[in-house]
């Protein structure tokens, strides 16, 4: 049994994985890092994590992969895996959640994609129908653009608006900003089916008007595909 880890910015998404299928799956927040091994309802053989969350998060999950009894292995960006060919300049640089994520996209879709992770980041990938990375961007997620608006003026509030076609009052004027400046660059993006994942992928989706569709935890398809290979 394979215990998949995805350390993110906010959270830390775990699942056990045997036999090709998801046993379980859950998240802790980043602070109960440590604890990953009293949650999980069965031991694993083995583990494999992705981190953008620091050293201090991976040293906790190595901590709780020891009491388990677990190798764990750290996933990182390589010019070519699992199908899947690097298209930056300097291929070590991607992250390894998105490269993870591509991994899992290349084995959910088998044509052009463009893949979504909608977190404290939005990342926004291209990859062709022959597993070619093109390339991607990075921008603030939802709560981190109302957060910004928030600490950079006097006036703007944090509080949550709802999306409007046309706002008219300041908080429905934040939120659908935010959303249509996500939305407006997916949709610049060169042409591909759309996969989104993350926790922001839901309040994004009905915006699309591109073909796409949810798929929960990316992150931890690539991993498991990783595992497998």
């Amino acid at each position: 049994m394979i215990l998949c880890i995805d350390c993110g910015n906010t959270r830390l998404k775990w699942g056990l994985r045997e036999g090709g299928a998801w046993l379980a799956q859950g998240a802790l927040p980043l602070a109960e890092a440590e604890s990953l091994d009293e949650v999980l309802p069965r031991r694993p053989s083995r583990a494999i994590a992705c981190n953008v969350a620091g050293p201090a998060v991976a040293q906790a999950v190595v901590l709780a992969a020891d009491r388990l009894g677990a190798p764990l292995d750290w996933i990182h960006a390589h010019a070519e895996q699992c199908g899947v060919r690097n298209g930056y300049e300097h291929p070590q640089q991607l992250g390894a959640d998105r490269w993870a994520a591509l991994i899992g996209a290349r084995a959910a879709h088998d044509g052009p994609a463009v893949i979504v992770m909608c977190g404290t980041a939005t990342t926004i990938d291209v990859l062709d129908a022959d597993g070619r990375h093109r390339g991607g961007l990075i921008l603030p997620g939802l709560d981190m653009m109302r957060a910004s608006l928030a600490a950079g003026t006097a006036d703007l509030s944090m509080a949550a608006g709802q999306w409007r076609d046309l706002p008219t009052n300041t908080l429905d004027a934040i939120a659908t900003g935010c959303i249509n400046a996500t939305v407006g660059a997916i949709e610049r993006m060169p042409p591909g089916f759309v996969l989104l994942s993350g926790g922001a992928a839901a309040a994004i989706s009905p915006h699309l008007t591109l073909p796409h569709r949810l798929v929960e935890n990316l992150v931890l398809e690539g991993l498991a595909r990783v595992a497998e290979a």
